[in-house]
């Protein structure tokens, strides 16, 4: 309890004054200490000030894609204190924000952190997931539903699941099922067999897989749809090192930004440029804008003699000495001259 006691409590003497006295003891005996204890939102506030801020000392990194077929593509960034701390984290991306494929946005791409170099995080692909609102939607009360799992090992040694998911336009008998099932499976297995990884990934991916499984069970039952609604890594083999490397992607990734960046310069510089030309030559309604108001000072400059009377005009022409004689058309080309 004494000890439990020391951690809440504070010792704090009085001080003596120039005569060597404490206040309120007599001289020559130790002075008197007062107990303090800390208040618990005290404690709680001191506690705060001394705890380190996590959010400061994390880093950015960028996540990239496997380098084949993706090329170390950076699919997106992540926070993290030491970079030990990404390895074997998902990440999902949609396919449609993969290879801007649009008629692919209900299927999700998974990826797993296996290294990190740098500021990069490297990735490899673990499999895919239909979404399930679009499985839904498939299904009907009239259709017949052929689910199935099937394991593979493919030619590099990579050991992965297969969820194919086969509708038919009409009910299904299940010896029918059972013969459809069974042939699925064993396009599954032989192209697997007969495929790496990264293969079987663009089979799945762009359809070509799910072609060749409706073409051959579609000799049973007309067929609606056949999905791989699932692919699971479940153990890695042998990574076959393809492709460009991650110091040349930086390189071509830097020379991408300079030549974006001088682009942009030199689209400144003739926007500027058309800017000043528009400024300095005068457009067509700035003519016109001109032309008009020309003919109108000319038409101020010219007097309407026409409008005038005779004798009005008579004073004009005593007023510059010429002969007032003669009719009005006389006098007024005689003005004019």
């Amino acid at each position: 309890m004494k000890a439990r006691r020391e951690n809440h409590i504070s010792l704090r003497g009085f001080v003596s004054n120039s005569k060597g006295r404490s206040h309120g003891q007599r001289a020559g005996k130790p002075p008197r200490y007062e107990v303090v204890v800390m208040a618990k939102g005290a404690k709680a506030r001191a506690a705060a000030r001394r705890q380190r801020d996590k959010w400061k000392s994390k880093r950015w990194y960028s996540i990239r894609a496997p380098r084949n077929p993706w090329s170390f593509r950076v699919i997106g960034e992540t926070l993290a204190e030491e970079p030990e701390m990404l390895i074997g984290r998902n990440f999902e991306i949609m396919q449609n924000e993969l290879d801007g494929d649009f008629s692919k946005m209900h299927v999700k791409i998974r990826f797993r952190v296996i290294d990190v170099l740098g500021a990069d995080a490297l990735t490899e692909f673990i499999g895919h997931q239909m979404m399930q609102d679009h499985i839904r939607r498939q299904i009907r009360r009239d259709r017949g539903k052929i689910d199935d799992t099937v394991d593979i090992v493919t030619e590099d040694g990579f050991y992965v699941r297969f969820k194919p998911l086969i509708l038919t336009r009409e009910r299904a008998k299940s010896s029918q099922k059972n013969e459809i099932r069974a042939i699925a499976r064993n396009i599954i297995l032989k192209t697997g067999a007969s495929s790496t990884w990264v293969g079987m990934q663009k089979s799945v991916m762009d359809g070509e897989l799910e072609a060749i499984i409706k073409e051959g069970v579609s000799k049973i039952t007309p067929i609606r749809a056949v999905m791989i609604r699932r692919t699971q890594l479940i153990q890695s083999g042998v990574v076959v090192e393809e492709g460009p490397t991650l110091e040349e992607i930086h390189a071509q990734e830097k020379a991408e930004e300079v030549a974006s960046s001088e682009q942009d310069e030199e689209s400144d510089v003739l926007a500027a440029a058309e800017a000043s030309a528009d400024i300095s030559e005068p457009s067509e309604d700035d003519e016109i804008e001109e032309d008009v108001q020309s003919e109108e000072e000319g038409s101020e400059g010219e007097v309407d003699y026409d409008s005038m009377k005779v004798p009005e005009l008579k004073e004009l022409l005593k007023a510059a000495g010429k002969p007032v004689s003669g009719k009005k058309a006389d006098l007024i080309a005689r003005l004019r001259e």
